[in-house]
C-alpha cells in the first residue's frame, strides 16, 4: 500500500507532516507521546488495515514529533497547541465528514477538539483511561523528570524504558519539554460535550493512562474494547487494527 508524506501549515506555520494511505472515507489518527504515525499506525499494519477497508488514513506527525518541526521558541507552545495543530489540518484538508482516531497523547488530543466543538462522525480513544484525561499533571510531571534526568536513568528505575524510547526515538528534549507544559487536566464534566459515538479502546494491561472502564462511563455514547497488550504493545497487535474497523464500519 502506497504512502504519501506532505507538508501542511500548523498553527502557527510551523511545518508539519502529514502521511497518507488508501483511498476513500477520510480518518484522521493521532499518535502517542514521543511516537510517530510510523510507529503507531503504519509498521505494524492498522493503517494497512483500514485503508484495505476503504478509508483514507491521514496521519499527521505531531508537532516535535516524527518529521515534523520542534521549534524551540515559547510561542509555539501556547495551551493546547496540539488541538489547534489538528484544527488547522482539519481546514487545510477541507474536512466536513470524517473520523478521528487517537492513541494516549492522540487521544487526549482528539478528546479536547472535540469538546472544543470539532465534530467527527466517530471518535476512538485508545491507549487512554479517565485519568490520562482528568489526571495528566501526574503524567506530565513523570515524562519532565524523565526529560531532566535523561542519560542517567538505571535500568531498575521505572522511568528507564521511558528513557529508552526517547532515545530510540531521537526526541528532541527541549522541545518535549515545551510541549508537555501546554497540557491541561480535563474536568471530567467537561466530558459531556463528547456526544459523538466513540470507542474507548485499549489493551487488557494498559492502566498507563488509568482505567478505560471508568472513561466509557463518563462518556455520553461510548462502547469499550479491550485488546492485547500492554499500553506499549497495544499498537502491535493486529486486533487494534481490527476493532478499528469493525467499530469505523458499523
Amino acid at each position: 500500500m502506497n504512502i504519501t508524506t506532505e507538508i501542511f501549515d500548523g498553527f502557527d506555520g510551523a511545518p508539519l507532516a502529514l502521511h497518507r494511505m488508501g483511498a476513500g472515507r477520510p480518518v484522521v489518527l493521532l499518535h502517542g507521546l514521543f511516537s510517530s504515525a510510523e510507529v503507531n499506525w503504519i509498521k505494524f499494519g492498522t493503517a494497512a488495515k483500514l485503508a484495505a477497508a476503504g478509508f483514507e488514513c491521514l496521519m499527521p506527525d505531531l508537532r516535535v514529533h516524527g518529521q515534523s518541526a520542534a521549534p524551540h521558541e515559547a510561542a509555539a507552545y501556547p495551551q493546547d497547541v496540539l488541538v489547534r495543530d489538528l484544527e488547522a489540518l482539519i481546514t487545510h484538508l477541507e474536512l466536513s465528514d470524517f473520523d478521528l482516531v487517537g492513541f494516549s497523547l492522540g487521544s487526549r488530543t482528539a478528546a479536547r477538539a472535540v469538546i472544543a466543538g470539532m465534530r467527527p462522525r466517530r471518535l476512538v480513544l485508545s491507549g487512554m483511561g479517565l485519568e490520562g484525561l482528568a489526571g495528566w499533571a501526574r503524567r506530565q510531571d513523570f515524562f519532565v523528570d524523565v526529560i531532566d534526568r535523561f542519560g542517567t536513568i538505571k535500568r531498575d528505575d521505572a522511568a528507564y524504558f521511558a528513557q529508552q524510547f526517547l532515545k530510540t526515538m531521537g526526541t528532541d528534549r527541549a522541545a518535549a519539554r515545551l510541549l508537555l507544559g501546554t497540557m491541561a487536566d480535563t474536568d471530567p464534566a467537561e466530558l459531556a460535550a463528547i456526544t459523538v459515538p466513540t470507542l474507548v479502546l485499549c489493551g487488557d494491561q494498559d492502566n498507563d493512562n488509568g482505567s478505560a472502564e471508568q472513561l466509557a462511563e463518563a462518556l455520553p455514547d461510548a462502547r469499550l474494547a479491550l485488546i492485547p497488550g500492554t499500553h506499549m504493545s497495544s499498537v502491535t497487535m493486529p486486533q487494534l487494527g481490527d476493532e478499528l474497523v469493525k467499530f469505523l464500519t458499523a
